[in-house]
Order: C-alpha cells, then sequence, then structure tokens
C-alpha cells in the first residue's frame, strides 16, 4: 500500500557566515530566510517551518512577521510556525498573529505549539520557570477554545477569564492547521490527543525508532477517546550535497559548533566525529546524497507511520549558498525520490 508523505523543510535562522567567512547580521539572515523560503516554494516543498528563538545564535524570534512577508513572496508553501512558544505568549495573540498570515496567505498557515526546548523567552516576557508546566497547560487550553472559531468563553489560572469574547480577525473558512510539538513527554502526546491536535515529534538525536512508543501511545489515547487518530509528524535535522561525502565534510564543522555551543548550556560533552557519523548512519541526522537522504526519510516513515517529514536545513553557520543549493537538491531529488520509495 502507498504511503502518503508531505515534506516540508524547517529552519531557526541559524546566523550564517558571509563570503568572508564572518557572521552575517541577523537581518541578514532574516532576509535570506525569505530568500529560502521562496526557493522551497518553487521546488515544491509543502511547508516550511520557522523557529522562535531569542538568542544570538539564531535570528528568528517572530516567525509570524517573516511568515507574512514570505506569504507574499509565494503561491504554494505552508507557513507554520516550529515551533511557537506558548507558555511565553499571549494564546489570543497567537491565534490573531496566525489568523492574519492564513489571510494574507490564502490558508497556507499552520501554528506548531511547544514548551519550548530554550527558555530564553520566560525572564524575556516576564515569566517564572517554576510555572513552566502551569503556564502551557493553561494556554494550551485557551488556545483550543480560539479553534472553534467562534466567541470564546473560557476561565483558567493565568490570565482572567473571558466571556463570549469575539476574537479578530478569525479563520475565513475552515479552522487554524494546529499541532502539538512534542520532544519526548508521554503527557504532552495525551495531550495532543485529548485536544483533538495533530503531533509533531521533535527527533533531534539518536535512533528515531525510539520515539514507536510515543506513536504507539498516542494511537492508544484516540482510541480511548473515541476518535480517529490526527496526524503525526517528524522535525528532524539534515543536509543534502550532491555526493554522502561532500554533504557530512560540509556539515560536520558547523553543525559540531552548534550542537557543542548548546551541549556547553546543557551539560553535554562535545561531539566527536565518530557520534557525527552514527548520527548520519542511523541516528536522526538525514545528510547525504538525495538518494541516501531519500532512504532514511522512507525508512523513519515506515517506522513510525508518519504523513509529514520536516527536515532543518540550517545549522551553525552553514553559509546562504550552500543551504540554497540543499533546499534545490531537497525539493527537486530528495522529494520525489522519497515519495517513489514509499509507494
Amino acid at each position: 500500500m502507498s504511503q502518503q508523505i508531505e515534506l516540508g523543510l524547517d529552519t531557526f535562522g541559524d546566523i550564517q557566515a558571509g563570503s568572508d567567512g564572518h557572521a552575517l547580521t541577523h537581518a541578514q539572515v532574516l532576509r535570506n530566510v525569505i530568500d529560502e523560503s521562496s526557493l522551497a516554494d518553487e521546488v515544491g516543498v509543502y511547508c516550511i517551518g520557522l523557529g522562535e528563538h531569542h538568542r544570538r545564535d539564531f535570528a528568528i524570534s517572530s516567525p509570524e512577521v517573516l511568515l507574512a512577508a514570505i506569504a507574499a513572496r509565494t503561491t504554494r508553501i505552508h507557513l507554520a510556525s516550529s515551533v511557537t512558544v506558548l507558555s511565553s505568549d499571549d494564546p489570543i495573540r497567537v491565534f490573531q498573529r496566525f489568523s492574519t498570515v492564513n489571510a494574507i496567505s490564502s490558508g497556507r498557515a499552520e501554528v506548531i505549539l511547544g514548551r519550548g526546548s530554550f527558555t530564553e523567552s520566560f525572564p524575556l516576557f516576564g515569566f517564572d520557570l517554576s510555572d513552566y508546566e502551569k503556564l502551557f497547560n493553561d494556554k494550551i487550553d485557551l488556545f483550543a477554545a480560539l479553534l472553534k472559531n467562534e466567541p470564546v468563553t473560557w476561565q483558567g489560572e493565568t490570565r482572567p477569564p473571558l466571556k463570549n469574547q469575539p476574537v479578530f480577525p478569525p479563520i475565513e473558512s475552515g479552522t487554524l492547521k494546529t499541532w502539538i510539538g512534542v520532544g519526548g513527554s508521554p503527557e504532552s502526546v495525551v495531550r495532543a490527543a485529548h485536544y483533538d491536535l495533530p503531533l509533531m515529534l521533535a527527533i533531534i538525536g539518536g535512533d528515531p525508532n525510539r520515539f514507536r512508543p510515543y506513536v504507539d501511545l498516542y494511537h492508544r489515547a484516540f482510541a480511548q477517546f473515541g476518535r480517529p487518530v490526527r496526524e503525526i509528524g517528524v522535525h528532524s535535522h539534515g543536509y543534502v550535497a550532491e555526493t554522502d561525502e561532500k554533504a557530512r565534510e560540509e556539515l560536520w564543522p558547523d553543525y559540531k559548533r552548534m550542537r557543542d555551543r548548546i551541549g556547553a548550556e546543557r551539560g553535554w560533552p562535545p561531539m566527536t566525529r565518530a557520534d557525527f557519523d552514527h548520527e548520519a548512519d542511523s541516528g536522526s541526522l538525514y545528510v547525504g546524497a538525495p538518494e541516501t537522504v531519500a532512504r532514511r526519510i522512507a525508512t523513519t516513515a515506515k517506522a513510525l507511520g508518519i504523513s509529514r517529514f520536516h527536515m532543518k536545513y540550517s545549522a551553525g553557520m552553514l553559509s546562504h549558498e550552500s543551504i540554497m543549493r540543499c533546499i534545490e537538491l531537497y525539493g527537486r531529488k530528495v522529494m520525489p525520490l522519497t515519495r517513489d520509495m514509499l509507494a
């Protein structure tokens, strides 16, 4: 039986190196992301996801503003966050911003909501990290109410109640496609099923098959709720070049620097080349020639039964030129090869 899959790309707006080897400005990286997304649209990529961060090494802090600019430059590609840190934002404002992008793009907006693996937004916007769970639980409940696209009556712990409150602009037709992003919490998997929302698994290390229990849990939760199961997607890192060797040699130094910089904040040991090659061989790093990357995506799709795959194509100071070539290869070669393998 043929397995259908939607293939997307993600970026956090990683700060890139210019032609002189020095870091580009945040402003230039944002302009580059618009060009990258325009190329992704041209080569048929299904969705572009922009991750929200508030750090020096990532340029995108307001995905919706950038998605609106991309909407004006594109015609087909879906426009998503990857992820929106709902815990430190206002659910009504998030809904309004994405409903605005949805209007501009004639229905192409999607939002992936998460608690965030980085916590810089909490002190930045005046939230206490001790309220990490309570904030997300309360705000996802309000956001789910907003998805009904009608005046909202709601009461929670973290903000004043709402009574028959209209929210503008409403979604023009249908609903706002909303995913729950999960990094490995069973509670989050069940929460997605509880709110009848699709599940996006962030698999950024190790064998993707280790997430099969979360997929099974998601299916069991829907069975208990008596509803048909929703879509499941995967977000993982990757990079495409003409050959396996070229892809690994181009990605390795920048990927290591990015991984070690974040790892130092979290107590991880430095990444070795053996670690990198193991991730590329059998882990969650989809790096290589088009056929290699397609084969790895197809293997994960079959193992987890997913209908969406997003490859994060930016890593450290990879140049804009290298990224544009990667996107071209992903759209023109990886995507058709993957579909053939799943047919």
